[in-house]
């Protein structure tokens, strides 16, 4: 820049500046939008009714005396219709505590939901 005058080396660095503010401010906004979709993504990919669902029927389910074959029944359905695997485990009233437990868990890979049920 020595052939040039002090007028046109200001006028070119101050464009060099401008430039680079704008690259800089088109980084940050690009960033912020793929941040505000990826949040809107999950809570958009909770299966909030999936998991109410499943909920129900297993505490439906513990009243039946031989749960076996419905256990059997929902973990397979889940897996098959919905790619969750879904496995409980119900612990009926004992001596001194007159609840019924149920231990649920559901993973359908995007969601990890666990839940200690306790019968009123």
């Amino acid at each position: 820049m020595a052939g040039l005058n002090d007028d046109a080396q200001w006028i070119v660095m101050m464009g060099f500046v401008v430039s680079f503010s704008l690259f800089f401010l088109a980084m940050i906004l690009n960033q912020s939008t793929v941040v505000g979709q990826t949040t809107a993504e999950g809570v958009l990919e909770f299966p909030k009714n999936d998991i109410r669902d499943v909920r129900s029927v297993i505490i439906s389910s513990a009243e039946i005396g031989d749960p076996s074959d419905v256990h059997n029944d929902i973990t397979s359905l889940a897996l098959s219709r919905k790619g969750a695997v879904v496995d409980y485990t119900i612990t009926p009233p004992t001596g001194s505590d007159l609840n019924t437990h149920i231990t649920i868990h559901y993973n359908n890979g995007v969601t990890e939901y666990n839940e200690i049920w306790t019968s009123p």
